[in-house]
């Protein structure tokens, strides 16, 4: 039977996007773990969770929350939707699409609370508490910058 072996750092690299995507890739996977034990993924995780603190936002509203493009936001809550965990509406105008967070949407983010902070234990467990709180400083520095 053969043991095995620990992954190989990984090769450092110039490019900060490359370094950037790695990383994310990792922690996205800590977290999905974690997250798929009550069904969800950690990008429909942080998108329930945004509206479960902030309350119906437009589909433009949460792209810029979360950073991402209007298009890709749209389809992105779709399966939230079809899960019935959001509700999607026409707004005041009837131009404007708002998400809102349905009854079962708002259980699933209590469940899913759990498992985020055993994910986030992990990580900080591993990475240093410190240096973990750090890094989000320094991450949102990069979002303000770009």
């Amino acid at each position: 039977m053969q043991k095995n072996k620990p992954s190989p750092a990984p090769e450092l690299t110039h490019c900060t996007c490359l370094a950037l995507r790695q990383a994310a890739r990792q922690v996205s996977q800590l977290y999905d773990r974690h997250l798929g034990e009550v069904g969800l993924r950690t990008s429909q995780y942080s998108i329930l969770a945004k509206l479960d603190r902030l309350g119906p936002l437009s589909i433009n509203e949460l792209a810029t929350m979360m950073v991402m493009d209007r298009t890709t936001t749209g389809r992105a809550v779709r399966p939230l939707e079809r899960d019935q965990l959001v509700t999607i509406a026409a707004g005041d105008d009837g131009r404007r699409r708002v998400v809102r967070l349905t009854k079962a949407g708002e259980a699933r983010v209590k469940a899913a609370v759990v498992q985020w902070r055993e994910a986030q234990r992990e990580f900080e467990a591993s990475y240093g508490a410190a240096e973990a709180a750090k890094l989000r400083s320094i991450l949102a520095g990069v979002v303000s910058a770009a």
